[in-house]
């Protein structure tokens, strides 16, 4: 036994020892591991996928700066409605709005892109004849890239929640258009954003978190269409992602390791967004007694840390 135990851990120094086993009893739900979220590289059989999500991931940033800068265009709005009849407060709130729902719509295109990203790493992460927990320590980079994903997600939908003046913008531009209440201005964002492509940008922007439930029906999805997999794939990748996290976090030896506190924020996002892809594609979703995710010992974790950090991870999952 010992012998053996010897060339396992032998084997996992070889593969890179970014993911190490901590603990696995009878008494735990399920197996608990300590993933480097901060140098996962890819290996040769990893690379050609961590190169088409890698393109997407890229763009995330620039994606969170321009929606941090979303200023709006509230005032040239409110000046207009009141004043119908004022052609130049028309076209001034009219030609304020335009870049913003370019922008917009520059956000809605990312959805779709990183929404195909999440699949392709699903479909590597959970495909026979591998076990997810298996594919976690084979394919470490990948599931680093799935955990970047589920980090970009929740910091979007934050900061969408803060930002009223999307929704109200976008309502302007889809009446103005609507209503034929722009005369001689300019059409060309017609070419941009025609009225299909704003009913689908109205949808995305309707819900209170719209990367969040473009993920969960990516995942969702990704189930239906894939009939000959297990469904126990897919949620035993979240729910051992979900594992991984609160062991991260709530092991001081471990979370000790981390370079930075932004790693801590990182690993609670992704523990967050794991659990609530969880609890779409369950059938007994992932509050139940059933459930792989230790939820209580999730929450508790959450709610040990510092408050500014958790309230908005707290209200994602009620």
């Amino acid at each position: 036994f010992l012998f053996s135990l010897f060339n396992y851990f032998l084997f996992l120094n070889q593969m890179g020892n970014l993911l190490k086993v901590l603990t696995c009893t009878e008494l735990e739900q399920g197996p608990n591991f300590f993933l480097d979220f901060e140098n996962a590289q890819p290996t040769e059989g990893e690379r050609e996928v961590w190169n088409q999500v890698n393109s997407v991931l890229q763009d995330s940033e620039s994606i969170l700066s321009g929606l941090q800068a979303y200023k709006g265009a509230g005032q040239e709005i409110r000046d207009a409605i009141q004043n119908p009849s004022d052609f130049m407060l028309q076209e001034r709130a009219w030609n304020s709005v335009c870049p913003l729902v370019i922008k917009l719509k520059k956000f809605y295109s990312f959805s779709l892109r990183l929404e195909e990203a999440l699949q392709s790493l699903l479909e590597c992460l959970t495909c026979p004849p591998f076990t997810p927990t298996q594919h976690l320590e084979r394919e470490q980079a990948l599931a680093k890239q799935f955990a970047e994903i589920l980090h970009f997600t929740l910091r979007f939908d934050e900061l969408k929640m803060r930002i009223p003046a999307i929704q109200n913008d976008f309502s302007y531009y889809r009446r103005t258009i609507s209503r034929n209440r722009i005369n001689n201005m300019n059409l060309d964002i017609e070419n941009e954003v025609n009225n299909e492509m704003a009913n689908r940008m109205s949808l995305f922007y309707a819900e209170a978190t719209p990367m969040l439930k473009t993920l969960s029906n990516a995942t969702t999805n990704f189930v239906t269409e894939n009939k000959t997999l297990p469904l126990e794939n897919t949620t035993d990748c979240l729910s051992t992602m979900a594992s991984v996290c609160k062991v991260m976090l709530e092991t001081p030896e471990y979370s000790s390791r981390f370079s930075s506190e932004d790693t801590v924020l990182f690993c609670m996002r992704v523990m967050v967004g794991v659990i609530i892809l969880y609890d779409h594609v369950h059938p007994n979703g992932a509050f139940n007694k059933s459930s792989k995710i230790d939820m209580k010992g999730c929450i508790k974790v959450l709610k040990e840390q510092p408050a500014d950090n958790v309230e908005g991870l707290l209200n994602a999952l009620k």
